[in-house]
């Protein structure tokens, strides 16, 4: 499965000038992470990301008031962003190499088509492991009814006898 598939393709976008208790409202109401930061002079173009934890170190933990600040002051301008086509370990692997929890997920000319998390690999990862599991679960199930004794132990030679075990 590719990123194409997994990723959220409804991107939240507050412009870079927005006061950053906007950003937080958006947050707070759409129940997401992060935001897509807009050019305040072409509201198509991303130039940044904002995330809760962004808001919270870097604006909270350092007793900054929200409403004197732009969200713009508290973004990251670099975005990081891998295309449609990349598989789930390669999106690994980027946030790995740049230390992020989310990834622009592009087209193949780079235009934005949607953004992936850390949350969505998990889900997708675990759902995935999961199957695994069960397919063993039903292979050994499988097995087990397929399988029946090849020797009676009462019949073992020299009187000995297995110790047979509760299951």
């Amino acid at each position: 499965m590719n990123l194409s598939q997994l990723c959220q393709r409804d991107i939240l976008t507050v412009s870079a000038e927005a006061p950053v208790r906007k950003a937080a409202e958006m947050m707070r109401v759409h129940h997401v992470g992060a935001l897509a930061l807009t050019d305040p002079e072409d509201a198509t173009r991303v130039v940044g990301v904002v995330t809760d934890r962004d808001l919270v170190i870097n604006l909270l933990a350092q007793d900054r008031l929200p409403q004197e600040q732009n969200v713009g002051a508290f973004s990251t301008p670099h975005l990081i962003r891998v295309p449609g086509t990349a598989s789930v370990h390669e999106a690994v692997q980027a946030m790995t190499q740049h230390g992020v929890r989310r990834l622009f997920v592009t087209e193949a000319y780079g235009r934005l088509m949607g953004l992936v998390s850390l949350d969505d690999l998990l889900v997708h990862l675990a759902d995935e492991l999961g199957g695994l599991a069960q397919a063993l679960r039903i292979g050994i199930d499988l097995e087990s009814s397929r399988t029946t004794p090849m020797f009676n132990p009462a019949e073992l030679p020299g009187g000995m006898y297995l110790a047979q075990h509760e299951p």
